[in-house]
Order: C-alpha cells, then sequence, then structure tokens
C-alpha cells in the first residue's frame, strides 16, 4: 500500500508521499512514488504512483523515456503537451497501455492486481497551476474549488485532518505541517505506509521545480510534530464535558 496527497493552493501545488511498498515483519521495500519532469521556463510536472509497482515503474519508464529529446522519442511526450489537461490525457492513455501489456488484455478494471492510481500536478506556461487524479482505466478528474485536494493509496485514515484544517489561503509552511500530521494519523494506523517521506512544493508562475525534499526517519521536525499532535488531542479530550450516564 502507499499513500500519496495532492494539495491546491492560492500559492501554488504541495505534493507529499511515502515510500513504501511491501510492509511485514521481515519484507519492507522502500520505492520512489514522487517522479518529476522539468522544461525549466516552460513547465515543471510532477506524479505521483500508488498501486502495483510494475505497472508504475513501467509508466514512468515510458513516459522518461518518451521526453528524451525529439530526436530520440518516437511517441508524444508529456514535455511537448499543450497544456496539462493534455498531459492528463496522454499519462491516462500510456497508463492504459501499460496495463494491457502487464495483463495482456485490452480492458482494464480499478480491481486488477495490475491497476494503478495517480496523481498529477504541475503547470504549463499560458495556464494555471492544475491538479488531477488519474484512475487505472486511464480517465480523470480534476480538482476544483469543491475539492481542492486528492489522496490515492492509504486515505481514510489521513483525511479528517485535511478535510478539517485546509485553507486554500495557507502558507507552504502551514501545508507541510498539515500533510506531516495527515501521514503520521495514517503511519501509526497503517503498517504498510511509513517513513521516508518525499515532498516538493510547486510555487505558481515560477515554471520550475520548487523544493524537492526527502523527510527521512527520525526527522526533528516530524517528530516534533508527531508528539505534540498526540498530546493536543489528549488534552482535547480531556478538556471536553463528560457524558452523563443519568
Amino acid at each position: 500500500m502507499t499513500y500519496c496527497v495532492g494539495l491546491r493552493l492560492n500559492r501554488g501545488l504541495v505534493m507529499m508521499s511515502d515510500t513504501r511498498t511491501n510492509a511485514g515483519v521481515d519484507n519492507i521495500s522502500v520505492f520512489k512514488k514522487m517522479f518529476t519532469w522539468e522544461a525549466e521556463g516552460e513547465r515543471s510536472i510532477t506524479l505521483m504512483t500508488a498501486g502495483n509497482l510494475a505497472t508504475t515503474q513501467a509508466l514512468v519508464s515510458l513516459l522518461s523515456e518518451r521526453a528524451k529529446p525529439v530526436e530520440e522519442r518516437g511517441a508524444p511526450s508529456i514535455l511537448v503537451a499543450p497544456s496539462m489537461f493534455q498531459i492528463a490525457r496522454l499519462i491516462g492513455a500510456t497508463l492504459r497501455e501499460v496495463i494491457a501489456d502487464q495483463s495482456g488484455q485490452s480492458g482494464q478494471e480499478a480491481d486488477s492486481p495490475f491497476a494503478a492510481t495517480l496523481i498529477l500536478a504541475g503547470q504549463v506556461r499560458g495556464s494555471d497551476p492544475r491538479l488531477f487524479m488519474i484512475y487505472p482505466e486511464g480517465n480523470f478528474v480534476e480538482a476544483s474549488k469543491d475539492t481542492p485536494f486528492f489522496q490515492i493509496g492509504e486515505t481514510k485514515y489521513g483525511k479528517p485532518i485535511l478535510v478539517r484544517a485546509y485553507d486554500p489561503e495557507m502558507s507552504f509552511e502551514d501545508a507541510v505541517k498539515l500533510l506531516m500530521l495527515s501521514f503520521d494519523s495514517t503511519i501509526k494506523a497503517n503498517l504498510s505506509v511509513d517513513l521516508p517521506l518525499d515532498l516538493h512544493l510547486y510555487e505558481t508562475d515560477t515554471f520550475r521545480h520548487g523544493q524537492l525534499r526527502r523527510i527521512e526517519r527520525g526527522d526533528p521536525y516530524f517528530e516534533m510534530i508527531s508528539s505534540s499532535w498526540g498530546e493536543a488531542l489528549r488534552e482535547a479530550f480531556q478538556s471536553l464535558p463528560p457524558y452523563s450516564l443519568d
């Protein structure tokens, strides 16, 4: 399992993903799930993946191969598609292609063992930053004012804090703090999600990657956030009036 979140803010886009793919007493693997492409001054693209590892690795390899210089590629590229919408269409079609190749079938189902779900974020010069969720079938939906963030993977434990605390006006610093709380809740509830975490902050109209950072196990700020949040929840619980049995 995995956990990835993309937030759309007025200031830009914030993306975070974990790196655990297998979980068990003696079977833990770490794989990157956040991938970026850039044509500085023209576009920045971030993709986060959840699902079958062979599918997602093949997808990213194909996208990277096709993003090579024109003379080296033989298929449409996410680095030349004219808009984020067209990039989402291209990635969705490539995902269908990879799943069909993996499964040996022309159709895909969301519950297929070869399925994968993606979060696509970025900006192409001439349009606003955009955020999409792409499904195994290759179709997709875009974030909006009503749905300003997307989650994939193990979503249920980290969603309540996002719903309650998200604000499109928040700073990048507060957004990172919010995502850390969401990931901390998920990590504590599910063994299949864990650090290290990958983070990308993209600021509107920069058309280049922003801060790309890995939050390792033992990170002082993450540990402080985790322990302080636990204490704050206990204090809030104790401050509520008791239930009456009378």
